[in-house]
C-alpha cells in the first residue's frame, strides 16, 4: 500500500467474509437497485477497483481493495483471512497406469431433495 492509497477518502464497508464478488458488494450496499443493474455499471466500465476499470461482474473483493463507484470511494475490510482454494488432487499419481474397468459397476448414491429456505441469501456484508 502507497502513501497515495492513505490519502484517499473511503466509506468503510465491513465483510463477514471474503473473497464476495463485486456485483454483489454494489448490490448489497444499495449503490444499484438490482443484481442486473450492478452487472450492467460494471460491464459499462463505471466501476473502478483499485484505480483500475473494473468489467469482470464477478471479480472477487478482498479486504483493503478500494471500489469508485458514483464519485464515491469504498474501502473493503474483513477481519477474517480469505478462504485459502483448495486444490483437489488427481485419482492417479503421475507417471502410474491408467486403471482399466474391471467390469463392475457401482450404484449411484440417492440424495434426499432437500427445502430451501425463503429469504435473502447471506452473502458477507454487514449492514
Amino acid at each position: 500500500m502507497t502513501d497515495a492509497d492513505n490519502d484517499i477518502k473511503a466509506q468503510l464497508v465491513e465483510l463477514t467474509r471474503q473473497p464476495i464478488e463485486l456485483y454483489k458488494i454494489l448490490k448489497f450496499e444499495g449503490l444499484v437497485g438490482s443484481g442486473g443493474e450492478a452487472k450492467a455499471a460494471i460491464a459499462g466500465g463505471h466501476v473502478l477497483v483499485n484505480n483500475v476499470v473494473q468489467t469482470q461482474k464477478r471479480k472477487k473483493i478482498l479486504s483493503g481493495d478500494i471500489i469508485q463507484f458514483d464519485g464515491n470511494n469504498y474501502r473493503m475490510h474483513c477481519d477474517q483471512s480469505a478462504e485459502p482454494v483448495v486444490e483437489v488432487p488427481s485419482a492417479e499419481p503421475e507417471g502410474s497406469p491408467a486403471k482399466t474397468d474391471t467390469g463392475k459397476k457401482m450404484k449411484a448414491k440417492s440424495k434426499k431433495p432437500v427445502a430451501k429456505k425463503a429469504g435473502r441469501k447471506a452473502i458477507g456484508i454487514k449492514s
